[in-house]
């Protein structure tokens, strides 16, 4: 049977400076240089996908991507002045998403109080609602 050998911390530990620090320079220096060559090889080699973007011709179906649907489509079915002319549509939407996700981010700090089963369900029951609404819009944001 092979003797265990005394444990010895300054054995076990690595240190940071100079060993870890100079592989990760030698990696950062790799990635660098892989930048460059990728860089230097494009300003002589033009790989052209497309036709230039041109500001002043925008394209008639331009959609946002999928996670910005349900507010294009909620901006699209508000009208454009609520509460008898009196606040622009776009407004009224854009300070209620708002509103709402920074009251969604802070009630975890201002909820100090005990949870019973009924808060439970009413907040389940009114995340499942908001839920339901945002794939609804998204869905309809896609199809239309």
């Amino acid at each position: 049977m092979a003797e265990k050998l005394p444990k010895n911390e300054k054995d076990d530990t690595v240190p940071f400076f100079p060993d870890h620090f100079m592989t990760e320079f030698r990696v950062a220096l790799v990635i660098i240089g892989i930048f460059i060559v990728i860089g230097a090889i494009g300003m002589f080699r033009h790989i052209g996908l497309e036709d230039p973007a041109d500001p002043l011709n925008t394209p008639l179906h331009v959609k946002p991507e999928w996670y910005f649907l349900f507010l294009y489509q909620l901006l699209k079915v508000v009208p454009d002045y609520v509460f008898f002319g009196q606040i622009e549509g776009r407004v009224l939407i854009t300070v209620t998403v708002i509103v709402g996700l920074l009251a969604f981010m802070l009630l975890p700090f201002f909820d100090k109080k005990e949870d019973t089963k009924r808060a439970w369900w009413i907040r389940a029951g009114l995340s499942a609602l908001a839920l339901i609404i945002i794939i609804a819009l998204t869905i309809w944001g896609e199809v239309s």
